[in-house]
Order: C-alpha cells, then structure tokens, then sequence
C-alpha cells in the first residue's frame, strides 16, 4: 500500500499499486465504494494486465483518511488526487473511473491539463440530480442535512443501500459521505456533461445495455466520446460482467 499528503494537514490518500508499464493506469471508484475492491479483478484481467495501475481511494473513503474539515466537492477530490499522482512520480495517466469516480476523472482532467492522457467512465454521472432521500445513493442522501444524516440518516441510508454496498459504504467518513453526495447531486458548474463535451482526449463512456442510451448520447457521440453498452450487467458493470467490461475498457484505453 502507498500513500502521499494531499492536504495543507497531511491527510492521506492511499491506494494499492499494480507494478507494470507505463503509462500508468489510475482506478477511481464511486460514491461509497473503494478501488480496491470494485477494481482489482478488472486492472488484474488478461486484456488490461501489464501496465502500472494505481488502484486509489478518495479522500474520506476505503483506506484513505477521513478529514472532517475536507470539502468534498469533486474539484478538491480532483485536485487531491493530482497531488497524489504527483507525489507517485507520475505526470500522465490513463484514468478509468466509475460513477462518481467518473465525474471526478472529467474535473479531473479538465482541472489538470495534460494529466490524463485517455478516459473511460463507467457509467458516470454527468447531470444534476434532485435530492430524494427515498433513493439510494447520492440523491438519496443529499435529500438529508448534514445535521441530519450525521444523527440518523447514514444508518436510514445503511438499511436502503443493501449488505454488498454497504459493506465498503460503511468504511466512508459520514461527513465524506454527505458532502460528496450533495456535491455529485448538485454537479460542477459548468456540468460535468459540459466539462467532458470539451475535453481533447480520447473519452469513452460505458452504459449497462438494459438501461438503453444513456441521456445525451447524440451529443456525447457528436463531440467525440465513444459510448459503449456493455451487456449483462447493472451500475457495477466491471463486477457484474468482467470480461464484457474489460472488453469495453480494452478498446477506449486503445488496446484493441
């Protein structure tokens, strides 16, 4: 396991680290989630294997620390993790990141030019969500205050989210939690969607084909992202279909 400060009071960010050839590889998991985890299985498979990948964790989530004086926005998620790449001696990196993981790759590289050299989103969030604190996930617990999810509704969200969710889920700071589920719920301005029609690398965005096109798919096409609809899967595509996901991943990273 590695670790680097990437704030002013050296609060960790740490990842595991796979050893291989550059460029390097860099997994960023979603809201609640840990890379580790969600990641392995795909960065270890036959048609992925072989490059250095660092399989991070967000500030606030899995083994990383959990700052209660950290904003969580996904600009000072992205921004930690550039510093963490940095102190990895890395100055350009391949980034695959799912949902939330996602949307902060596209801040990410938009915020840290000439960091990411090839993105694919696994399903990600681009647009804003409204609070509903009847759902899972960010806008189920953005539907909370603070105040709120802090006395009673994290363990409200534990019985909606299910055991597998919850089992990494549980590991997060609860202030982590909250402030980046409210961040992704409210998005970036301009919209990560807005933020990722701009970029000029290449940029792939993998679906689950049950859901259909993802919102905007025409727009995503026009701008140059490749959308992929991986099948026989749900959200966490690369745990419900590895092979199909590292397939789709293979081919935005260039590979195939």
């Amino acid at each position: 396991m590695r670790h680097a400060p990437v704030t002013p009071n050296g609060d960790l960010i740490r990842w595991i680290e796979l050893p291989g050839a550059e460029p390097a590889r860099l997994y960023l998991h979603g809201l609640g989630a840990t890379s580790p985890v969600y990641f392995a299985a795909a960065a270890a498979h036959p048609l992925l294997a072989g490059r250095r990948s660092l399989l991070m964790d967000l500030l606030g989530f899995g083994i990383s620390d959990r700052p209660t004086d950290f904003g969580y926005t996904p600009e000072e998620h992205a921004d930690a993790i550039a510093a963490a790449v940095a102190a990895a001696g890395l100055t350009r990196v391949e980034v695959v990141g799912h949902s939330m993981g996602g949307a902060i790759a596209i801040v990410l590289a938009h915020r840290h030019p000439g960091l990411v050299s090839r993105l694919v989103m696994v399903d990600a969030n681009l647009d804003p969500l409204a609070p509903d604190r009847r759902r899972p996930g960010s806008r189920g617990i953005a539907g909370y205050t603070e105040a709120e999810f802090l006395a009673g509704g994290r363990a409200e969200v534990a019985g909606r989210v299910g055991p597998f969710w919850w089992s990494t889920m549980r590991l997060a700071g609860p202030e982590a939690l909250h402030r980046s589920a409210c961040s992704l719920a409210r998005a970036t301005a301009p919209t990560m969607r807005e933020l990722l029609l701009r970029l000029d690398l290449p940029r792939t965005f993998l679906h689950p084909a049950a859901d259909g096109e993802p919102a905007g798919s025409d727009g995503l096409r026009a701008a140059g992202v490749r959308v992929v609809a991986v099948p026989d899967c749900g959200h966490n595509i690369m745990l419900d279909n590895p092979d199909g996901f590292a397939a789709a991943a293979a081919t935005g990273l260039g590979l195939d």
